[in-house]
């Protein structure tokens, strides 16, 4: 009893914590609410993201602002064709000493952070990419044939130019399967642009402060895999995932015809994860179907594809994530 009453005294100052994060960067980075909730879900999980919207929506802003709020130490990486893996993971230089000793010495790349922005990550070569894949997945990095570890905690947080795709290279299954969340960021409505207007043309802008540091994020982290799920929420992920693979016997008609491939384990682990960020967000102290049906979108859409036939009929890959969930959602009140 006192282990639960623990719980959920930590899991409640965690929620007062995050209401001052989300107001610090509310200071800075006006409105888009649902692209916040994501970004900061997916540092509260412990993954990366994949934002993706035109220039100018703020994204680079956004990722700037966490890194502050977090209290993280954050570097940015402006991809290029040209840009090659050790600009990314460092290398080792041939250094001359006062005695004229010669060895290598190590020069950290911008990976060594614990926030690292990859802006427009889908200009860089396939080989500069997937310098990224050892370093997202296990936290380490291997140069010149011994192994490093990266700063804990660390985040990848990308973006990509949804129109621009002449000279970019589309980033490979593999690699969007590490990414947590798909964070579309959209143009802001009228009222949240006149906002945006004001705040960053004047003489003084809004400015965020220090809110979390990194050992207080790591355990945050672990306080949210400690939450509890109910078995309804488990039965939910479950089903949603395995709806959208055309080759499970569960998987609706529409799925069978539109889906080339579906989702793998990985997808309900991060659904798993996310439901319970977003409960945390909502100042709640367990998620609930209707957070498996909120985070579908986000965390699948980048785990799967339309076949070719369905993508020349312009078929929406995020419509139907959406239309399959609420399917689910009928079902499971019939019953």
């Amino acid at each position: 009893m006192a282990d639960a009453e623990n719980l959920v005294a930590e899991i409640e100052a965690l929620e007062e914590k995050l209401a001052a994060a989300k107001q610090s960067i509310n200071a800075r980075f006006i409105g888009q609410e649902r692209v916040v909730d994501l970004t900061l879900s997916a540092l509260l999980c412990g993954g990366h993201g994949l934002l993706i919207g035109l220039p100018g929506l703020g994204k680079t802003r956004l990722v700037e602002t966490l890194s502050t709020v977090m209290g993280l130490n954050g570097n940015r990486v402006q991809f290029t064709p040209d840009l090659m893996p050790a600009d990314i993971l460092g290398s080792e230089v041939l250094e001359t000493g006062a005695d004229g000793s010669r060895a290598f010495k190590f020069i950290k790349g911008p990976i060594f952070c614990q926030l690292l922005m990859a802006d427009e990550i889908n200009r860089a070569s396939p080989r500069t990419q997937s310098a990224l894949l050892q370093a997202m997945q296990e936290k380490q990095v291997t140069v010149a044939g011994e192994t490093r570890e990266l700063d804990a905690p660390f985040h990848v947080l990308a973006t990509q130019n949804p129109i621009e795709q002449e000279g970019t290279y589309p980033l490979p299954e593999a690699q969007l399967d590490r990414f947590l969340v798909q964070i579309d960021v959209n143009y802001p409505d009228r009222d949240t642009e006149r906002d945006i207007l004001l705040a960053t043309t004047g003489v003084e802008e809004g400015e965020a402060h220090q809110v979390f540091t990194g050992d207080e994020l790591i355990a945050a982290q672990t306080l949210l895999r400690r939450m509890p799920v109910g078995e309804a929420v488990v039965e939910m992920i479950l089903d949603l995932v395995r709806a959208f693979r055309p080759e499970d016997p569960g998987a609706p008609d529409r799925v069978r015809a539109l889906v080339a491939w579906g989702p793998g384990p990985r997808a309900a682990q991060a659904l798993m994860l996310m439901v319970r960020a977003r409960a945390l967000l909502q100042g709640r102290l367990a998620p609930a179907p209707e957070d498996v049906i909120d985070m579908a979108r986000p965390v699948l859409t980048h785990r799967m594809a339309l076949s070719f036939s369905a993508r020349a009929r312009g078929e929406d890959l995020g419509a139907l994530i959406e239309e399959v969930a609420a399917g689910l959602t009928k079902a499971e009140a019939a019953a």
